[in-house]
């Protein structure tokens, strides 16, 4: 039975990307923009860093245009998450409750800071989660952050669980297992498990 469990939170946790579309929208115009994104896009780029995803976007952003966008950007995403808050996939809140009773539940999001507080604030799993951590809190990406959490918390067969492909390679690197959630944005390639709900994850943890 797998001990810690490592969550990503966009296509894991719930989906945000029809309320941050709208966010993301206002930040480019208000800077003079006229890139639009979809909730399609943002799946599409959701777990890379934000940098790179507005790379995405802009492709001849300078790192001052970025630096300049993200605090907006992060700003309003904040504001209308706060307000409306996004998709949480059904029996996520529950499955977290009970499988914290047995085993280390944690978070590591390729996201800004304070995104991974807002989203346990809203999703009411705060009091379940023992340990977050984001690039914008250690400067690590995904895969040095899983190693972090696994290690500081005494993980000794820990899992973490992700909707993409990246999440798969950055749990490879971090030396841990992997289970795709298949309800998510994107593909596994080798997962050690597959979840087609959230809910799957009380059986599949405790194999």
């Amino acid at each position: 039975m797998y001990d810690g469990i490592i969550l990503d939170i966009d296509g894991t946790i719930w989906d945000s990307t029809e309320v941050v579309k709208d966010a993301w929208n206002r930040a480019f115009s208000e800077q003079g923009y006229d890139n639009t994104v979809t909730a399609q896009d943002l799946k599409r780029l959701f777990g890379l860093p934000m940098n790179e995803i507005f790379r995405n976007i802009v492709p001849d952003a300078s790192d001052d245009d970025i630096d300049a966008f993200e605090p907006l950007c992060s700003k309003y995403e904040f504001e209308y998450l706060e307000r409306e808050g996004g998709y949480v996939y059904p029996g996520m809140k529950e499955t977290i409750e009970t499988l914290s009773r047995d085993h280390k539940i944690a978070i590591v999001s390729n996201c800004q800071s304070g995104y991974i507080e807002l989203v346990m604030r809203m999703t009411g799993i705060e009091p379940y989660i023992i340990d977050h951590v984001c690039p914008g809190d250690t400067g690590m990406l995904k895969a040095g952050n899983i190693r972090l959490v696994a290690d500081r918390n005494n993980m000794n067969d820990p899992v973490y669980v992700g909707d993409i492909e990246k999440d798969e390679i950055a749990s490879r690197q971090a030396g841990v297992a992997f289970i795709h959630a298949a309800f998510g944005f994107g593909h596994g390639i080798s997962p050690d498990h597959t979840i087609m709900k959230f809910t799957d994850l009380l059986r599949i943890a405790r194999l």
